[in-house]
């Protein structure tokens, strides 16, 4: 890179030092620092923004508040003016990222990505400027490649690089099988890069064999190689498994305000400060005060709880609709009150019939194994009074209240003449 520090202004040279500051917060890792100040630099000194790098494979069509880590990351780069690179890999969707698992991914359909791909992308707008979005399909350069392309491509790597991965040597080690197709997933990824030109990708730490192929691939192929920002990982609501909707331990960023505070209200003491730090909007400043208010005890934790879940309710529903859910929470779970407005569903059964019947003929419960797991540890309430015999025969009444845990009601319609 030719562009020099000596050659900026003052003005210059503090806004890389600012606009790199934003970057270093709360990543895990940037895959060559110098390199990003480098690029920063030539970026500020010319005025040509950079063009900053995101890769999703809509494998579901829900988006946590796991996902904004990375998101919040690219709307700094946004607000500085850089181009936001959002691809949505509709191609390599159907072979599966094998990251993290032990068997290959289920190959997704056509319609299955574009249907989830539409979704993610209205849920990014509540994060990212949707306008200022370059969207992009792998696609269209992925699909066009024929076997000699491809050939080509793999002549790129070596096998023994591949099995460097944890997944693939994990499943070589213990005999489990591994499709050819899986080694391609990596780089076809890194050639996204490729054919976009990116100076930057993010992703999460789990990704990192990913995105490295990109500053791979692009060396080879003689481009100017990408910059690689990693993101810490968010546990989920167990304080152990990352989040994930496959694991149930997740807040959904489109989720209904109250069930959103109260599950807010049920993260591990130990995780308050990292949630504030990674997912919400809160200046620099804020963060390290908050977190040096709970370290030394000056804030309960209960009260953080109740700061960190209307913030999040507020960055997705508004102030009113934060302000409504903490009242809410409060009503219900300081005070023992039944909400005034839970969801209401028709009961078309019988006028009596068995807790567990009526547990998973609601949906409230996945199976009858669920229901009376859920039963003998306490957590079904029939109009407030907890219902603890498996065994037991509800009568059904019209307007009849059924809780689940602390945050799922229903109250039944049912029209007995």
């Amino acid at each position: 890179m030719d562009h020099k520090w000596e050659s900026l202004s003052k003005v210059q040279q503090l806004e890389v030092e600012r606009q790199l500051a934003q970057y270093q917060n709360g990543v895990h890792e940037i895959i060559p620092e110098a390199e990003l100040k480098q690029k920063l630099i030539k970026s500020i000194s010319t005025g040509t923004p950079l063009k900053i790098k995101l890769g999703l494979d809509p494998t579901a069509p829900d988006v946590h508040i796991g996902h904004t880590v990375v998101l919040n990351k690219l709307r700094k780069f946004q607000e500085n003016g850089h181009i936001v690179q959002l691809i949505i890999g509709d191609f390599t969707g159907k072979i599966g990222d094998p990251t993290g698992k032990s068997v290959a991914r289920k190959q997704l359909t056509n319609e299955e990505v574009k249907r989830n791909a539409r979704t993610y992308f209205e849920q990014f707008g509540k994060v990212l400027d949707k306008e200022k979005v370059e969207l992009h399909y792998n696609s269209k350069w992925l699909s066009s490649l024929d076997l000699e392309d491809v050939i080509h491509l793999s002549s790129k790597i070596t096998v023994a690089r591949l099995i460097e991965r944890n997944d693939f040597s994990n499943r070589l080690s213990e005999g489990k099988p591994i499709s050819l197709h899986e080694f391609f997933y990596p780089l076809m990824q890194g050639y996204d890069s490729v054919a976009l030109e990116s100076d930057v990708e993010l992703g999460g730490t789990d990704q990192q064999f990913n995105v490295l192929m990109g500053r791979h691939l692009q060396e080879h192929y003689n481009q100017e190689k990408q910059v690689v920002i990693l993101l810490p990982l968010l546990e989920g609501l167990d304080g152990v498994e990352k989040m994930s909707k496959s694991k149930h331990n997740y807040i959904g960023i489109d989720e209904d305000p109250n069930q959103m505070f109260g599950k807010t209200m049920s993260i591990p003491d130990e995780l308050i400060a990292k949630y504030f730090h990674l997912i919400t909007d809160f200046s620099l400043e804020e963060k390290v005060k908050i977190a040096g208010e709970i370290r030394d005890g000056s804030i309960h934790p209960r009260d953080a709880k109740i700061l960190l879940g209307k913030t999040i309710v507020r960055m997705y529903h508004g102030k009113d609709a934060a302000d409504q859910a903490e009242n809410q929470f409060k009503e219900i779970f300081q005070k023992g009150a039944i909400p005034d407005d839970i969801p209401e569903q028709d009961w078309p059964g019988e006028e009596k019939v068995s807790i567990i019947d009526l547990l998973v003929a609601l949906n409230m419960q996945s199976s009858k194994s669920e229901a009376r797991r859920m039963i003998q540890n306490g957590g079904i309430r029939i109009n407030g009074k907890k219902v603890l015999d498996v065994q037991t025969e509800v009568d059904v009444a019209d307007g009849m209240v059924v809780q689940v845990g602390k945050r799922k009601f229903i109250r039944l319609r049912w029209d007995n003449e």
